[in-house]
């Protein structure tokens, strides 16, 4: 089979197109014709090396798999040859989906949703079990609530702020003005331009000094001490950004402020919650663009890129013109 592997650590051009042996599944396994996957931060950031302890090399990365099952494993009784799938590979744990074929375990794989196409599921697996572990079990966001999600216009972002509204929360983003449209279509109340308007002083306007109750950090930067500026009493922080350094958080103490931070987990479950919320038509992916596998260094390299003109994901069609 062909993959994209990773030579060494570094920019794009670490990647090289290579034959393979195609993986054989094992007892409890399903071997998965990949038809799409993703590119996502925590993709380049292994690319570059920031996990260069746990990724051996030459390495097949990628988190994401839209595909249809080639063959099972002894064993497996949710799935058979020809079912449509998706799923997160474990990270750290075994190749990744930048290949034409990938083994997983039966227990993390979920069945696609009808109504999304490959490239639709595949930018919807890791993204969307981030979101739903963020809000769903660490945040414990309720009816009614408020939530600020930085980066409204990101993979991430973008189906937090579908979720939050599915789970009937007043939403805040901060957006460039160029994505207040894309923001208010994916279902936020208040888009903030972060470029223009500092997000405290707007998100106290908003709220008449209240705070919201929920603050979901996807950025990064000064986000964990300067979120209880802007957080109601007992209000929770969110966040999928490994910061490397130290912030001062006593201002957290004031507001009996609780911080999460979210490493996503893989399992079947959230999958199954997610695919009920797009069969509600509360919840789909935004596809921004689309690259082939042979141009996996591209996408990369723009999702890098600040300001790169993409709203929501960058897809990978494995299968060219994958629907």
């Amino acid at each position: 089979m062909k993959a994209m592997t990773l030579q060494s650590f570094g920019g794009p051009a670490s990647f090289a197109l290579r034959d393979v042996p195609t993986p054989v599944p094992h007892a409890g396994q399903v071997l998965v014709r990949v038809h799409a996957t993703s590119i996502n931060p925590l993709d380049y950031q292994i690319r570059r090396g920031d996990y260069s302890d746990l990724v051996p090399l030459p390495a097949i990365t990628g988190h994401d798999v839209s595909g249809v099952v080639e063959a099972v494993g002894p064993g497996v009784t949710a799935f058979s040859p020809g079912d449509a799938v998706w799923y997160t590979p474990q990270i750290f744990d075994g190749p990744g989906s930048y290949a034409e074929y990938h083994v997983a375990a039966e227990s993390i794989v979920g069945k696609k949703p009808a109504s999304l196409s490959h490239l639709e599921a595949a930018s919807l697996t890791l993204v969307g079990g981030t979101a739903w572990e963020a809000l769903v079990v660490r945040a414990a966001l309720r009816v009614g609530e408020s939530i600020l999600v930085h980066g409204g216009a990101g993979g991430v972002g973008h189906v937090a702020i579908q979720l939050a509204k599915a789970m009937g929360a007043r939403v805040f983003t901060t957006v460039r003005a160029a994505n207040f449209e894309f923001a208010r279509r994916m279902g936020a109340d208040v888009a903030i331009d972060y470029e223009n308007e500092d997000y405290v002083d707007a998100i106290l306007r908003e709220t008449g000094g209240r705070g919201v109750d929920v603050v979901f950090d996807t950025i990064g930067g000064d986000t964990l001490s300067r979120s209880p500026d802007a957080l109601a009493q007992l209000g929770r922080v969110v966040s999928i950004v490994d910061i490397a350094q130290p912030q001062n958080l006593v201002q957290a103490w004031g507001k009996n402020a609780s911080y999460h931070f979210v490493f996503t987990r893989q399992n079947r479950g959230k999958l199954d919650e997610l695919s009920a919320l797009v069969d509600r038509g509360q919840l789909r992916p935004h596809v921004g663009a689309v690259y082939s596998l042979a141009d996996i260094a591209l996408a990369h390299a723009r999702l890098e890129t600040p300001n790169n003109g993409v709203q929501g994901k960058i897809a990978i069609a494995v299968v060219p013109l994958a629907d």
